[in-house]
């Protein structure tokens, strides 16, 4: 087993939470000697690392014997009570001390009942350590073995789905020509075929016979920088290497690797130790240009330090592909075989989840088998039930967490109480973590978030979990054989409702969805609980939500988080009940009151009332909640916050997106010194309690309200120096003069990266003149790493120039919208990273010129081309918008998306130009995947689109005819298919088509409407 596993178990971090609360100051001065007599808390200490020593070598002995199992899992019980009752006891002492209640030791009948349940535990795990022998169990020693044998660069079976992943491996190799050293790491999670690719670049004879040495070196877990260079050497001279001192040995290498082109692999990389690789690699540099590292590798920022480096993450294979290995490795041939155990075999590989190892060990298993009965039983197993002697899988995903940290295989752990194919939420599951005491103790200076994000941040560089983001969101999910093991290791201690019949006495965590089966909730078995869940699984729209009955809150005291699928009345008995608790949500509840009894929840550290809409007020005492981190009211009908609320200190987020009937925030917000991200999108406040500049710890600010008064909180607003992310100003029209613009300092903001300045609708003639107007969207310019801008409602007829300057290197969309009285576009032709652009009701905007592509007023010391990376343009509602001229050079050529909109009195002649220009100087025609002009008073249905190898033209005649006559489609290489519709005008299509070579055939769909013949 690795090192990682000895020093890390599952168990071992249980074992350091009890440990750690024994030890703690705050503890051994209210409860030792007072509460607890300390010979039993040193029983405790010592019976604890007693168990401790046996756990390593308990979960790794757990696959395949049950007894183990059942062993660790009454292990796990006995910490998870001991640290349940410790707890209890310190909240116990914390909340007499602070109330001054002294009562004699006999009279305490509640601390007596405790201290009796403490001495029960101790006994069970000084039983539990005795039956050691019986089991087999002993200390394992620090540095035992990998699981995983060495690997090597031969050749072992057929290589089945990779043809896309061997050709962008080989494009990577030949675009490293020009450089002197390249690492290219192959990044993917165990049993994907990591190794099996760099096997077959390895072994490629073509692509190798330009590379001389070449070596293979297994690494493994312990990178050790003089062992692995030592192996380099051995491997180019033939196994043969007599030095010793680390200096001689990089000499040597230097030597041996100078003016040649070498192509070395290391295979199962796991540090990400920055100085030792870059010790390492030293005597790598001085070799010929096209020289490579490969590298394979579980985590993604393995070798980040060289300078050219190249990542290629290897994703899963298809269902198809791993039955391909499947049936290869069960001898399962193509023709003449059963279709009742093919179809029983695809089954099973779609449990594999494209793993080609998984297919591979499975097929293996049932080599030469063609009994149904035993395919049916391999197909109902669990994979972790096989033992690891005959399932190769089971030690390869195992190897990832055996090398997480302590901390980290709990979180992983807990993210079984999710179903599979969940999307999860970063922020959400760190809440729940923190709640859980799941997470390592935070440094100096650091908070308790943030180390659950560098958590999360961890597990996803492992590849626990996968990113996935589209254009609207962003979310999370975990391989199903992931799922799986996360599964297995639980345990009876978590349950999932609904994938469980019954729960088990041991189950410390419970989640549900929409059904809670009454007879678990009234079941005796469930008065241990720490977790109740609900998870929206997105599948409870039709069917009865589910109740939670009150006992069964009652029953579990220990309760550390509590979510609620429906709720009317919050029960004032909970909320005395429920000390230890730290998460609740009563999100989408129809809770209309709560009690003043819930602010006595002190250790709450996570309230969520999203989408409460009938909940209108809030307890007057919600100050009480001093160790309250997290508040969310978003969307729901809260009218007003207590004045209390700026007693919480320790408040780091509050979120009131959407509060349509809040106006106001409480006078006191400075007093929330602790407070990063406040969230009030789309909450019509009127204005800005005065002294939020004072809040120096605040990240996320959603927006801002410029106030009427002469007060109008723009100073305030220039002391926040540390916002991040995204910044929505409003109520500009509010700011008088130049000056008060400054004074918001929003150049000096350099991590903002979204900016939106908005102007209320209304009166465009405002106060000030429209120089006074330019002069304070001027003093509102932004700092240069600015990546996103909006711009709504602006009352002046200029533009500012530092919109267009080529300074904003990053800037990638811009959205300019209801500037009513600009007679002109701004300067953004030589933004060089804008990709979207957006134009709308411009009301004065007659001509686009010259002005548009290039600001003569900016010295650029190498003009580009304008627009060199714009992808998306779009012009809405310009009623006076006539003409439009493009410049001499080449603009747009990337371009893929334009738009036109409610611009009725653009001439066609004009868009017939554009279109043949934009799609001639493309630089790539293949990527301009959409092309869509409209006329709005005319008719809806008038647009050229190109998307993909599909071309369609509707309603806009002029377009139809342009696009033939001058040849516009000659220029689209790619297109196979037309079609023209409701072209009733159009007379001609020009000359015959051309068909390219590589054209296998054209199809056409020539609607009734149109008068032309084809000639």
């Amino acid at each position: 087993m690795a090192e990682a596993l000895v020093v890390g178990a599952l168990v071992s971090g249980f074992a350091n939470v009890v440990l750690d609360r024994l030890i703690s100051h705050e503890f051994v001065d209210l409860v030792v000697g007072k509460k607890l007599d300390r010979k039993l808390v040193d029983r405790l200490k010592t019976a604890i690392l007693a168990a401790k020593a046996l756990a390593a070598d308990a979960e790794q002995k757990q696959f395949g014997h049950e007894l183990v199992r059942e062993w660790l899992d009454s292990l796990k019980d006995a910490l998870y009570t001991a640290d349940d009752l410790l707890d209890r006891l310190f909240i116990k002492a914390q909340i007499r001390n602070k109330t001054r209640i002294h009562r004699p030791h006999f009279l305490d009948l509640s601390g007596r009942k405790m201290v009796t349940k403490i001495e029960e535990v101790v006994e069970r795990i000084e039983d539990l350590e005795k039956r050691k022998d019986t089991l087999g169990l002993k200390e394992i020693p620090t540095g035992s073995s990998s699981w995983r044998p060495p690997s090597t660069s031969l050749v072992k079976g057929n290589l089945f789905g990779r043809d896309g992943d061997q050709q962008a491996l080989i494009k990577m190799l030949n675009d490293n020509n020009d450089h002197q050293l390249s690492v290219i790491s192959i990044v993917g999670m165990g049993g994907v075929g990591k190794t099996a690719l760099a096997r077959w670049l390895y072994n490629n004879e073509a692509l190798m016979k330009e590379f001389d040495p070449k070596a293979w070196i297994c690494v493994s877990e312990n990178f050790d920088v003089v062992e692995t260079t030592k192996n380099v050497i051995k491997e180019i001279n033939s196994g043969d290497c007599s030095l010793d001192s680390f200096e001689s040995l990089q000499k040597d290498l230097k030597k041996r690797l100078s003016e040649k082109k070498f192509f070395i692999v290391l295979d199962d990389v796991w540090s990400e130790d920055a100085d030792m690789w870059n010790t390492f690699i030293t005597p790598f540099q001085h070799g010929r240009k096209g020289s490579t590292v490969l590298v394979t590798t579980r985590k993604v920022n393995v070798g980040l330090t060289v300078q050219h480096y190249n990542s290629y993450t290897l994703k899963q294979l298809s269902d198809d592909y791993c039955w391909s290995i499947f049936a290869d490795n069960a001898s399962f041939p193509e023709s003449n075989e059963s279709s009742e155990l093919e179809g029983i075999g695809r089954k099973i590989v779609e449990r594999c989840d494209g793993l080609p190892l998984a297919a591979e060990t499975i097929g293996r298993l049932l080599c030469s088998e063609r009994r149904v009965e035993k395919w049916n039983k391999i197909l109902s197993s669990d994979i972790w039930e096989f033992s690891v002697a005959n399932c190769k899988i089971v030690p390869a995903l195992l190897l990832s967490y055996d090398h997480l940290p302590t901390h980290l295989k709990g979180c992983f752990v807990y993210c079984s109480l999710y179903p599979k194919d969940y999307q999860f939420d970063k922020d959400e599951l760190i809440l729940l973590w923190m709640a859980e005491d799941l997470l390592r103790p935070p440094k100096r200076g650091e908070t308790l978030e943030e180390v659950g994000c560098e958590c999360f941040d961890d597990l996803t560089s492992r590849l626990f979990f996968k990113q996935v983001e589209n254009d609207d969101e962003k979310y999370f999910v975990m391989h199903d054989l992931m799922h799986d093991l996360a599964t297995f290791l639980a345990g009876d201690l978590y349950c999932r409702f609904g994938e469980k019949e019954d729960m088990s006495i041991l189950t410390r965590h419970l989640s549900y969805n929409h059904s809670t089966p009454e007879k678990i909730c009234s079941s005796s078995k469930s008065e241990s609980l720490r977790t109740i869940l609900y998870i929206n699984d997105g599948d409870c729209f039709l069917k009865a939500r589910a109740t939670l009955p009150c006992d069964i809150l009652l029953k579990n005291k220990y309760l550390r988080v509590l979510s609620f699928d429906t709720l009317n009345i919050f029960p004032d008995s909970i909320a005395k009940k429920l000390i230890q608790l730290r998460y609740l949500d009563l999100s989408s509840s129809d809770v209309m009151i709560l009690p003043e009894s819930l602010c006595n929840l002190r250790n709450l550290q996570t309230f969520k009332l999203e989408g409460c809409l009938e909940l209108t007020m809030l307890p007057s005492s919600l100050g009480d909640l001093i160790n309250l981190r997290y508040l969310d009211l978003s969307w729901s009908s809260v009218k007003i916050l207590p004045e209390s609320l700026c007693n919480l200190c320790n408040l780091q987020t509050l979120m009131l997106e959407g509060c349509s009937k809040l106006t106001m925030l409480p006078n006191g917000m400075y007093n929330l010194v602790n407070l990063r991200h406040l969230n009030i999108r789309g909450t019509p406040l009127k204005k800005m309690p005065k002294g939020m500049g004072k809040l120096k710890q605040l990240h996320i600010l959603s927006n801002f309200v410029v106030g009427k008064q002469e007060d109008n909180g723009m100073e305030d607003l220039g002391g926040l120096l540390n916002l991040h992310g995204s910044l929505e100003i409003v109520n500009l029209e509010n700011v008088v003069d130049a000056n008060q613009a400054r004074n918001a300092r929003i150049i000096d903001k350099k991590h903002i990266e979204e900016l939106l300045l908005k102007w209320s609708s209304g009166d465009d003639m405002v106060s000030n003149t429209h120089s006074d107007e330019q002069d304070i969207l001027q003093g509102l310019q932004p700092h240069r790493v600015l990546k996103v801008l909006e711009i709504d409602g602006y009352k002046g007829t200029i533009l500012p120039d530092w919109m267009g300057h080529s300074l904003y290197q990053n800037m990638t969309s811009v959205s300019l919208k209801s500037c009513k009285n600009c007679c002109m576009l701004p300067s953004l032709g030589q933004l060089p990273s804008l990709k979207s652009l957006c134009i709308e009701s411009f009301n004065e905007l007659k001509s686009i010129g010259k002005e548009f592509y290039k600001n003569e007023g900016h010295q650029h010391s190498s003009p580009i081309a304008p627009f060199p990376s714009l992808e998306r343009l779009q012009f809405h509602n310009m009623p006076s918008w006539e003409e439009w001229h493009l410049p001499d050079s080449e603009a747009f050529p990337q371009l893929k998306s334009l738009q036109i909109t409610d611009c009725l009195m653009l001439k066609g002649d004009m868009v017939n130009q554009v279109l043949m220009r934009i799609v001639s100087s493309s630089s790539d025609v293949s990527k301009v995947r959409q092309l869509k002009i409209q006329e709005n008073d005319k008719g809806w249905g008038k647009e050229m689109r190109l998307d993909g190898d599909r071309l369609s033209i509707s309603g806009f005649e002029c377009v139809a005819e342009c696009a033939f006559k001058e040849r516009i489609i000659h220029h689209l290489t790619s297109l196979q298919e037309i079609q023209i519709s409701g072209c009733e005008s159009v007379v001609s299509l020009g000359a015959k088509l051309n068909y390219s070579s590589n054209k296998t055939s054209m199809i056409w769909y020539i609607y009734k409407y149109m008068k032309a013949v084809l000639h």
